[in-house]
């Protein structure tokens, strides 16, 4: 992307110089730039939701896919961009379309503690269960990152597999005890999560916890 282009000038938001190049040029709006995006791939990460719907509404596609394969709903989720999410969501984009790391919008919004945008995924129809390459589950990032938020709105959902493994045998609980995330080791466990399912090196959550986060956990089922 280039200083001064029009994918620049999408990526600040600049809704005015936008139109003015496209008013000039119609094909602007389905050309991709050297990463593979549209205008609205760089238009959903600025967070201008008006530039998005103007874009959408003189016919771009919805979810086109740039050279990772994210869509614009992807991007914004990852970016924070509540607005657009909401509207990208409101004009039909995908919401489980994943990135060729197999990560959807839903991972993305709870890796980065999204809350507001991972609530409205979910009630959007997200798959909360949906796994990346490595197997891992939007409850895994969050889990793994310490986002007790984000790891108490997924639990909420009555689909929620708190025991998902993902490609080392490892659980949400078994991540967040190795960081030492008390608070969200807590919440996993009082939801279910098995404190004793092993992972591929034969070991289990309370194995790779700290003493005291151990003690913290055994006192729970108490």
């Amino acid at each position: 992307m280039s200083i001064g282009s029009v994918y620049e000038k999408a990526y600040k938001g600049d809704f005015n110089q936008v139109k003015v190049k496209i008013d000039e040029d119609k094909s602007l709006l389905l050309a991709a730039d050297s990463n593979n995006r549209l205008l609205i791939h760089w238009a959903a990460l600025s967070g201008n939701e008006n530039l998005v719907d103007f874009l959408r509404d003189l016919g771009s596609p919805i979810d086109p896919i740039d050279d990772t394969n994210s869509t614009p709903l992807i991007l914004a989720s990852s970016a924070g961009r509540f607005e657009v999410v909401r509207l990208l969501i409101g004009k039909g984009a995908n919401v489980n379309l994943k990135s060729n790391r197999g990560q959807s919008s839903l991972h993305y919004a709870c890796s980065k503690g999204h809350k507001e945008i991972a609530k409205l995924l979910i009630d959007s129809d997200a798959n909360v269960n949906e796994v990346d390459i490595l197997g891992a589950t939007p409850l895994h990032r969050a889990a793994a990152q310490g986002r007790s938020n984000i790891v108490e709105l997924l639990l909420r959902s009555p689909s929620i597999q708190v025991d998902s493994s993902d490609s080392t045998g490892c659980t949400a609980l078994h991540l967040a005890c190795e960081e030492d995330r008390e608070a969200v080791a807590c919440m996993l466990v009082k939801a279910g999560a098995n404190m004793n399912k092993s992972n591929k090196e034969k070991r289990t959550p309370l194995d790779i916890c700290s003493d005291r986060l151990k003690k913290t956990l055994l006192n729970l089922t108490v």
